[in-house]
């Protein structure tokens, strides 16, 4: 492995130059294999049995309602917090740097929410716990993503984003295949990512270094101005705008396409038993194209100095997918899905992470401002569980659903449009 040291005289604020090495690489896709694989197995798998456990005598509409419930107000945690830790993070002057200190106390906090989530009987306690989960999910993933404004150049950002997206999948598949094939206890699921994550983001920690913030440069800090930087003017920055627009809704769509996933195979296809084996053959399914695409796609975009046509057409693949859900409900039809899925969103995250690395108002906010965007990744996951159960619980089924699935990626296709700032 190579030195992961970033671009050598790089300053907080300054545009850098040099591309990072291959060792600062796969140190930060490492840390974003822990990160993911301890948000996203308790949301496909390890949460939604939870639940379903505490509503065995009131049937599966009740337990999708309850999940939905859950992950609204988990997701309403995230709208404070993202932002939140990202300012905050801009105006640390830790000897340690600026990013540092978050990634470690986020870390912590969601390691040991996820052990307290295992032992919980009752719906106020998973609650409880899932909020505070995710919260540490939302302060770690914020300081790690602002390392790529802080350290990497524009022209790498595309294919180093997709580091941030191949892990995604890689972590939903390794976590899945773990809790299953080892036949966990539902404690011992949440135990086993919660000391994954802590294990992985460790090296990131102690091997990449942080610039330190010199206390002179530190930008004053009052609740006033904090309340007044979640606030981003869209018509003086229409491109950031219009970023977050698009973002929010494909990310909308393809979270009702995925987050009720369980359930659409347990109940939707009536696959019983086998839904558990069936929801990891469909995850590594997508695997394999989101990876290709977050790869092959982020440096294709970074070679050819393209991002919008590459958040277009992945925003419409996610739509067919899940209109295929919508009118063919049948699993080699999911199967089909899930690769579209794949291909499409895994483009979408590696590029539009770059694009919105280049649409940020203001160089002195990068963590505040990415942290902003990272809302819109987050927070529809959360509350599409909710929006998602209420669909199903409405019309009986999980063709709505997917309908507003598809609805959701094409509107946040267009959104891209009339971005001016980048090509």
């Amino acid at each position: 492995m190579t030195d992961p040291k970033p671009p050598a005289a790089f300053t907080p604020f300054a545009e850098p130059r040099r591309k990072v090495s291959a060792g600062w690489i796969a140190l930060f896709a490492t840390a974003w294999l822990g990160i993911w694989m301890a948000q996203l197995t308790p949301i496909q798998l390890l949460l939604p049995q939870q639940i379903d456990e505490l509503f065995t005598t009131t049937g599966w509409v009740s337990s999708v309602v309850a999940f939905g419930i859950i992950s609204g107000i988990a997701g309403a945690c995230a709208l404070i917090v993202y932002p939140l830790t990202g300012a905050l993070s801009d105006r640390t002057t830790s000897r340690f740097g600026r990013r540092r200190p978050w990634i470690v106390a986020g870390t912590l906090v969601f390691a040991i929410s996820l052990l307290f989530l295992g032992a919980q009987s009752t719906i106020v306690g998973v609650g409880v716990f899932w909020s505070l989960a995710l919260s540490g999910f939302c302060i770690v993933s914020a300081a790690v993503t602002a390392t790529i404004s802080d350290q990497v150049p524009v022209n790498q950002r595309g294919f180093v984003s997709g580091w941030v997206s191949a892990p995604q999948a890689m972590g939903t598949v390794l976590g899945l295949a773990l809790v299953l094939a080892l036949v966990l206890t539902t404690f011992v699921g949440y135990a086993l990512v919660a000391v994954l994550l802590v294990v992985l983001v460790v090296p990131f920690v102690l091997l990449v270094p942080d610039e330190v913030l010199p206390r002179v440069l530190r930008a004053p800090f009052t609740l006033g101005s904090l309340v007044r930087g979640f606030w981003i003017n869209p018509i003086r920055f229409p491109d950031f705008g219009w970023t977050l627009l698009g973002r929010i809704l494909v990310n909308l769509g393809n979270a009702l396409g995925t987050t009720l996933l369980l359930y659409f195979l347990l109940y939707g296809l009536g696959l019983g038993k086998a839904a558990k084996d069936d929801l990891l053959i469909l995850t590594m399914i997508y695997l394999v194209f989101f990876i290709a695409a977050a790869l092959g796609f982020g440096k294709l975009s970074d070679r050819i100095g393209q991002r919008k046509v590459f958040v277009y057409a992945a925003a419409y693949l996610q739509g067919l997918a899940a209109l295929l859900l919508a009118f063919v409900p049948a699993l080699p039809v999911a199967m089909a899905a899930a690769g579209l899925l794949g291909l499409g969103y895994g483009c979408f995250m590696a590029v539009d992470q770059a694009l919105a690395t280049q649409v940020l108002p203001d160089s002195h906010s990068r963590g505040k401002d990415l942290g902003i965007m990272n809302i819109a990744t987050a927070v529809p996951q959360a509350f599409a569980p909710l929006l998602g159960a209420f669909l199903v619980a409405a019309v009986g089924g999980f063709t709505g659903l997917f309908v507003c699935s598809a609805i959701a990626a094409a509107l946040g296709g267009l959104a891209i449009l009339p971005i001016k700032g980048v090509r």
